[in-house]
C-alpha cells in the first residue's frame, strides 16, 4: 500500500502544506512540490517571509495532503521541515535546486536567466520535507 501511495503522493504535483502556528492552530498553504521517492522528500520553492516558512522553522513538523490525479483518493505525506539558504545569487546552489524543481515538474522555462533573477530578488528557499510516514487510499476507477 505504502509504495502505491508513494506513486500518488509523485504524480500530484500540487497539494495543501499544514504548518502549525504559534496558537497551536494549523495554518494551510496550497502549494506545487515535487515528492522524491528515494529519498523520501519533498521539496518545495517557496519565499522566506512567509508565514509557512515561520511556522516550520519555530516547529519543524509538516503534513501535506495530495488528492489522486488519478481514480479517487488521497495522500498525506508527514515528516520534519528543513530549509535551504536563502537565493542570494542567481548561480548559488538554492538557485540551482530551485531551478531542477521548477524543471522537474514543469519542464523548461522560457528565460532561465530571467526565473535565476526573480528567485534572487523574491528572496527564495527550498523547503524540504524529509518523509516519515504516508497514509490515505486510492482506488482506480
Amino acid at each position: 500500500m505504502a509504495v502505491e501511495l508513494w506513486d500518488v503522493l509523485v504524480a500530484a504535483h500540487d497539494g495543501t502544506l499544514a504548518t502549525i502556528k504559534k496558537d497551536g492552530r494549523p495554518q494551510l498553504s496550497d502549494v506545487t512540490y515535487l515528492a522524491q521517492r528515494e529519498p523520501g522528500l519533498i521539496r518545495v520553492s517557496t519565499r522566506e517571509p512567509l508565514a509557512k516558512v515561520r511556522n516550520l522553522k519555530r516547529d519543524p513538523r509538516a503534513s501535506l495532503h495530495a488528492r489522486a490525479t488519478t481514480g479517487h483518493g488521497y495522500v498525506v505525506a508527514e515528516g520534519i521541515a528543513s530549509f535551504s539558504e536563502p537565493a542570494a545569487d542567481a548561480h548559488d546552489a538554492t538557485v540551482d535546486e530551485l531551478v531542477e524543481v521548477y524543471r522537474t515538474i514543469r519542464g523548461e522555462h522560457p528565460d532561465w536567466d530571467d526565473y535565476r533573477r526573480v528567485m534572487v530578488e523574491d528572496n527564495r528557499v527550498v523547503l524540504r520535507i524529509q518523509v516519515e510516514k504516508v497514509y490515505g487510499w486510492h482506488m482506480e476507477v
